[in-house]
C-alpha cells in the first residue's frame, strides 16, 4: 500500500510542496508569531519553503507581513529564525 505524502502550500509562491520541505510559521490568538520546528504548536499555521532566495525575496517584498497581517518589526526576528532553521538543516547534507 502506498502512503499518501502530506502536501502544503507555500505562502510565498503559492506552490505545493511536501510538508517536510517547508517551515511552519504560527500566529497565535494573542498575535504572537514564531517559527514552529515541530509543526505541532497551537495557532494558525502558514508554510514557507526552505529556500534562502525565496525567504530573502519575501523579506524584501514584505510578503509574510501582508499574509499574516503583522508589522515588519515583529517579523524581522521570524525571518532570521527561518534562515537559521534552513542553514541548520543544510549542514548535515554537506
Amino acid at each position: 500500500m502506498v502512503r499518501k505524502i502530506p502536501m502544503r502550500k507555500d505562502i510565498l509562491s503559492g506552490e505545493m510542496f511536501k510538508k517536510q520541505d517547508l517551515i511552519r510559521i504560527v500566529k497565535t490568538k494573542d498575535g504572537e508569531v514564531f517559527a514552529d520546528e515541530t509543526g505541532k504548536k497551537n495557532g494558525r499555521g502558514a508554510y514557507v519553503v526552505k529556500d534562502l532566495d525565496k525567504v530573502n525575496e519575501a523579506r524584501e517584498k514584505k510578503i509574510l507581513e501582508s499574509k499574516l497581517k503583522v508589522d515588519s518589526e515583529t517579523l524581522g526576528p521570524i525571518y532570521d529564525e527561518i534562515i537559521r532553521l534552513i542553514y541548520r538543516e543544510d549542514i548535515p547534507k554537506r
